[in-house]
Order: structure tokens, then C-alpha cells, then sequence
């Protein structure tokens, strides 16, 4: 089948959001919050994929939606991207929360670990300096 121009200039009309072809880069950006820089690197890394059109323009599922958005909430959380790669399938629930998933307890858990040992190492470091700091300031106060 056809198109007539004037259908062609109708769907010029509707907001390509609207559209069965999906969200270009900057509408997503806009209805997620997330600089289209970084869903360029999501994107690269694996984590959200777009398909092309005719003029090499990205276009995103409207689904990627809910998966850029829950990318943002565990990189707000302190996980890294790689961190996020092992949680497989589970990123793209549409709610987190009432999605259990096995392997992000594990990396959860994990990141817990990491941040933990960098707690210590960070509060021996600090009790050192004050260490330091008492001393040196006993010191000037005898001169």
C-alpha cells in the first residue's frame, strides 16, 4: 500500500513519541532525565539498545523508558555500570522493588562488602591524620 503525501504530511504532525517507531534520543532524554550523553554510553555498554532510522537517527523502544529509569536509580545508589551488567534481565522489571532478583542481592551484597572495607581503610586513615594533627598541634603550642 501507498502513502499519500498528505498522509505523509500528517505524520509529520504527530509527535513522533507517539509514533510506532519509537522515541528519538532527545525525547527519551527528556522523559527520563538523563543526558543523551549518557544514554549514548548506556547504550554502548549494553544496557539499552536502539534501532535506526532511514536517516541514521536513533530510535528507542518506549519500553527503555522504564529501563533508563531504573539505570539512573542504581547508579544513584552507588552501583557501577559493570555492577549493573550482572543483573541480567532484572533491569528491565518494570518496578524494581516488587521484581525480586536473585543476582542483584549478590551484587548489592557485594557492593556492600566493597563499601565496608573502603569505610575502614578511610577511618584508619582519618584516626592517623587526627593522630598527626593532635600531635603537631602539641607541638606548635610548646614553642
Amino acid at each position: 500500500m501507498t502513502r499519500s503525501p498528505q498522509t505523509d504530511h500528517n505524520d509529520d504532525m504527530i509527535p513522533s513519541a507517539d509514533r510506532q517507531d519509537g522515541l528519538r534520543i532527545g525525547e527519551l532524554s527528556r522523559q527520563t532525565g538523563t543526558s543523551t550523553r549518557s544514554l549514548r554510553y548506556y547504550e554502548q555498554r549494553g544496557l539499552i539498545t536502539a534501532h535506526r532510522d532511514h536517516n541514521g537517527y536513533r530510535r528507542y523502544d518506549h519500553d527503555v523508558i522504564h529501563v533508563v529509569k531504573n539505570l539512573r536509580r542504581l547508579l544513584g545508589a552507588g552501583l557501577s555500570i559493570d555492577d549493573i551488567h550482572q543483573f541480567g534481565t532484572c533491569v528491565r522489571a518494570l518496578d524494581l522493588d516488587a521484581t525480586p532478583c536473585a543476582s542483584a542481592l549478590e551484587v548489592y551484597e557485594q557492593r556492600l562488602r566493597t563499601l565496608d572495607t573502603k569505610i575502614d581503610t578511610l577511618n584508619h586513615l582519618r584516626a592517623n591524620l587526627a593522630e598527626h594533627t593532635k600531635d603537631l598541634r602539641q607541638r606548635l603550642r610548646a614553642k
